[in-house]
């Protein structure tokens, strides 16, 4: 495991090279950056649930909309792919569609 000094930018543990520091930082932040938006993505589609399970339909549509969004900015930022989007969406959408 690797030990990052953010404030100075410093890498102990693997790399010697610069490029290769510079990657290490790099990956860390996108990691962190990556698991915070994964993060995001379940707290919304979790309200959806909450609100379908509720059973108030316009509650429910507010959510789903919000949740569409979150699923479709995953899919483009590549954090979901384009199968797993759809059948997220899929079963969503089935699933206010019971609310009736």
């Amino acid at each position: 495991m690797k030990r990052v000094n953010f404030i100075s930018g410093e890498v102990f543990g693997l790399p010697n090279i610069k490029s290769a520091k510079k990657r290490v930082l790099v990956s860390e932040a996108r990691n962190a950056r990556n698991k915070a938006d994964r993060s995001a993505l379940k707290t919304v589609l979790k309200k959806f649930e909450a609100t379908a399970v509720e059973g108030n339909r316009t509650e429910a549509e507010g959510a789903y909309k919000v949740a569409v969004k979150a699923v479709d900015k995953a899919t483009a930022k590549g954090l979901l792919k384009k199968n797993n989007a759809a059948h997220k969406k899929s079963a969503m959408t089935l699933k206010l569609n019971k609310l009736g």
